[in-house]
């Protein structure tokens, strides 16, 4: 299968999952246009896969569904998301013909935010970035540093299909938490030559996160240590590591 971003607003990613036909999921289209452009060029959307209410996800289902009116949208239990005809919640599987996927709930970001795994690829919406997480507009510390755990027990070799292209300031936090990280300047590096050329940064396997992203290295001495400093405090509890790594990342500035 194709897996493919096509940006949308200043820094968002529409994913398409395509077979050899053209036939292919499409995971938050915040607007129709790309999804749009893309069918002139022979794409077929077989279902929308939406990880959380907000607009720049969800905003294109309306005129996505005039155009195909009998697409399945699959999202979580949320009000919010109108246009859903079909609920998923933790623990379910999507199954659309070839294409199947497991639903992961990971609240933080938002409280009813799931995340989509199959085919080896990790549709994470806005709960992991790479080098980065979402912020935390409805969930709490606690609930956020579940959900990244959770998915870093994915395996290694899975692709992260993020909502946003923020790769690169994420590693100039990252590498001002984790200065001495060898696997964090390496993907540095290919972030900047990446970027220099307009390519995008995803997806990236979950090992090189794992190496690299310091909301997924809570547990080392250096990000505790990083944290500690930034605090003003010791921070023992691992909760507290990842909430003061998320306050800093708040009000950084590179």
């Amino acid at each position: 299968m194709r897996l493919q971003p096509l940006p949308a607003f200043e820094d968002n990613y529409i994913w398409t999952l395509s077979d050899a036909t053209g036939r292919a999921i499409v995971v938050d289209p915040g607007e129709a246009g790309p999804v749009l452009a893309a069918a002139e060029d022979g794409l077929t959307p077989v279902a929308l896969l939406l990880t959380h209410h907000h607009d720049d996800h969800i905003g294109g289902v309306a005129a996505l569904l005039a155009h195909w009116p009998d697409l399945p949208v699959f999202a979580p239990a949320d009000p919010r998301i109108p246009q859903a005809t079909v609920r998923v919640g933790d623990g379910d599987t999507v199954e659309i013909d070839a294409w199947r996927f497991d639903v992961l709930a990971v609240p933080g970001h938002t409280s009813s935010h799931v995340a989509f795994q199959g085919h080896g690829v990790l549709f994470s919406g806005d709960t992991l970035f790479s080098l980065g997480c979402g912020r935390m507009f409805e969930g709490t510390p606690a609930q956020m540093l579940t959900s990244l755990d959770r998915l870093a027990t994915l395996p290694a070799d899975t692709q992260v299909c993020c909502g946003h292209e923020y790769s690169r300031s994420n590693a100039a936090f990252a590498r001002v938490v984790d200065p001495d990280n060898a696997a964090l300047r390496r993907r540095e590096q290919e972030i900047l030559d990446m970027r220099s050329v307009s390519r995008p940064t995803l997806p990236v396997t979950l090992a090189s996160e794992r190496d690299g992203n310091p909301f997924l290295r809570v547990d080392t001495d250096a990000v505790r240590a990083a944290a500690s400093r930034h605090a003003g405090t010791a921070l023992t509890d691992r909760v507290d590591v990842f909430a003061a790594l998320r306050r800093w990342k708040d009000g950084f500035r590179a």
